[in-house]
C-alpha cells in the first residue's frame, strides 16, 4: 500500500510504485508559497523552547490535542473555538494545537493521515477518542463533559 497523508480532507500520494512524488496543484501552491515562516506556538501549554512542541498528553489533566496546520481552513474555522475553550477550561484540561506545518514529525508522532485531527486523552494519558475533520465547540465540550472535565 502506497503511503498517503489528507490536508484539509484531500488525499496526497507521497510516493508511487515508481518512486515518483505526485502532489496536486493546491499542494505544490502550500508547499512554495507557506515556506518556512515561524507561527505562534501552540494553544494552551507554553514551552521555554519555542521549536520544541509541547508535552502531550498533559500528566494528570484531562487533554485535547489538535493537530493541524494554521494555513488549512478547517483548523482555521476551528482556531478561535480552540482559544477560547483554553481560557475557560485552564486548569481543569489542557487544549493544545500543534501546527504540523511547523513540527511536521508531529504527524508521525500521533500517527496522523488527515488535518485536523483531534485526540483526546484522560488523566492517565491513555487516548479515549480520536476525530478527523472540523470538530465544533459543542461536540468538544460534550466529550469533555463525558471525561468528567466540569
Amino acid at each position: 500500500m502506497d503511503p498517503q497523508i489528507a490536508v484539509c480532507g484531500k488525499n496526497y500520494l507521497l510516493w508511487g510504485k515508481r518512486g515518483m512524488k505526485k502532489l496536486c496543484v493546491t499542494g505544490m501552491i502550500f508547499l512554495l508559497f507557506m515556506g518556512t515562516a515561524s507561527l505562534p506556538g501552540p494553544i494552551g501549554i507554553a514551552s521555554a523552547d519555542p521549536g520544541k512542541p509541547p508535552d502531550v498528553p498533559v500528566k494528570g489533566m484531562v487533554t485535547m490535542v489538535d493537530v493541524g496546520a494554521k494555513s488549512c481552513i478547517p483548523c482555521k474555522m476551528m482556531a478561535p473555538i480552540l482559544e477560547k475553550l483554553e481560557k475557560e477550561y485552564r486548569g481543569r484540561a489542557a487544549i493544545v494545537f500543534i501546527d504540523v506545518r511547523n513540527a511536521p514529525d508531529q504527524a508521525e508522532r500521533f500517527g496522523i493521515k488527515v488535518i485536523p485531527t483531534q485526540i483526546f486523552y484522560d488523566k492517565q494519558g491513555s487516548e479515549v477518542l480520536r476525530h478527523t475533520g472540523f470538530m465544533s465547540e459543542e461536540a468538544i465540550v460534550s466529550q469533555l463533559k463525558k471525561m468528567g472535565v466540569k
